[in-house]
Formats: structure tokens, C-alpha cells, sequence
């Protein structure tokens, strides 16, 4: 069965740039300047609001995988480093239209967090864009294995948390990896909050890098789900 780990890099617009009425939907419960200032370095967590500046994707395997990224700066060239191969693209919608063409030979898709997140945003992003997307990534999500059926999205976070039966157990990757004694890419002193800022500052090899460290970390908790937990 061909499968697929995804994941995806995202930043906001520029809040001055929003409507007014957008401005004050978004700003509506927030009571303070702090507060408001969380409103706009958050909107990047919305396809509303954000945008997709790099999907990472990986064969778990043959650790073979490619990382499509926004270079605004067209300067960058396409190479591979560890069997991954950067792709700098000229906008999202190029990004987006990679990621499908190669999605559509694979039938199981692989996240950590991405039912919730990856999967919705990437949909809602390429129907803004208008593209079609070649793959359903929030398919039921209590798909199970057997008869002939498999789990399309395996969503590690929803399963790894039985489905909210941990209830303490939703946690960003970087603690489950410490937890499982697993490399975080957080470790590297680049974190999903810094995604925005390096793109401002046009390192866009730096979130392309950053975003195959999540690659390779989903991979590795991947291998405890299988041999450990999951039981068929």
C-alpha cells in the first residue's frame, strides 16, 4: 500500500491589509493589546487568514520525500539532501498543485495533527486557489483497518491520544518526541512560531528545512505506533 507523511508550513496575511469588518471580527474578545497582538501573530493558523508556504511530504518506506516551498525571491535552485528534494516554487498555488499531482499515487496519508489542522487547511487553501484536490485528507475519522479497508488519513495525534481518551495527551509533536526519546526539529532552535519571520526575512530554505525535520520526527513516532500500541 503506497502511503504518504505530510506536513505543512503556514503564515498569516498582514493584518493592516484585512477589511474592517475582518479586523473587528477578529479582534471582537480580545481585551487587551496583548491580546490583540495574539490575534494577529495567529493567523496563520486560519486558511481564512494564512496561507501555505511549504508542504513537506515522505515515503515512510523508502525514506524518499520532497519538500515544495514559496521562494518569492526566485533565486533558489531544486537539489536534494538525505533523499529529500527541495522544490522552491513561485507561489502557494504552485506548491499546492505540486503536493496533489504527487498525492494522487498514494492511498494512505500519514500526520501528526493533521485531521484537525494539515488536511482542512491544505482543502480549504486549494479551493481558494482553485484547485482540486486529488485526495479527501479529513476523510471519517474513526476509519478502522481489515476487510479490505484501510485507514486513509492516520492521524498520529488522534490515535497516539485514543482519540481523547488521554486526555492530557494532546501536546505539539516536540513533547511527544522527547517523550518517545525521538529528535524534535524544534531541537534545531526553529519552531512554528518562527515560520512567519523567516519568511519575511526571505529565508525560505530555512522553513523548508525546518519542515523535513517534521518529517522525520513523524516518521520516527510512526515506528513506536506500529510496533508498540497499535494492535490489529
Amino acid at each position: 500500500m503506497p502511503r504518504l507523511i505530510f506536513d505543512i508550513e503556514t503564515i498569516g496575511v498582514d493584518f493592516e491589509k484585512l477589511d474592517k469588518k475582518s479586523k473587528e471580527f477578529l479582534l471582537e474578545y480580545a481585551e487587551s493589546p496583548e491580546e490583540e497582538q495574539l490575534v494577529k501573530e495567529g493567523l496563520g493558523f486560519s486558511p481564512l487568514t494564512g496561507e501555505v508556504v511549504a508542504i513537506g511530504i515522505l515515503n515512510p518506506d523508502t525514506d524518499k520525500g520532497a519538500i515544495y516551498f514559496t521562494d518569492l525571491s526566485n533565486t533558489l535552485e531544486k537539489y536534494s539532501d538525505k533523499d529529500i528534494q527541495y522544490t522552491p516554487c513561485a507561489s502557494e498555488k504552485e506548491v499546492l498543485k505540486e503536493f496533489w499531482d504527487t498525492a494522487q499515487l498514494y492511498e494512505q496519508f500519514i500526520t501528526f495533527n493533521g485531521r484537525s489542522f494539515d488536511g482542512p487547511y491544505m482543502m480549504i487553501r486549494s479551493a481558494i486557489n482553485k484547485i482540486k484536490s486529488s485526495k479527501n485528507l479529513v476523510p471519517y475519522r474513526y476509519e478502522t483497518e481489515g476487510y479490505g479497508k484501510i485507514i486513509t488519513h492516520l492521524d498520529l495525534l488522534d490515535r497516539l491520544t485514543f482519540f481523547g481518551a488521554l486526555h492530557h495527551g494532546r501536546r505539539g509533536l516536540h513533547m511527544w518526541c522527547q517523550a518517545f526519546g525521538i529528535k524534535s526539529p524544534k531541537d534545531n532552535g526553529i519552531t512554528g512560531n518562527d515560520v512567519a519571520q523567516l519568511f519575511k526575512e526571505k529565508k525560505y530554505l530555512d522553513i523548508a528545512q525546518y519542515c523535513a525535520g517534521d518529517l522525520w520526527a513523524t516518521k520516527e513516532l510512526l515506528n513506536y505506533w506500529e510496533k508498540y500500541i497499535n494492535i490489529k
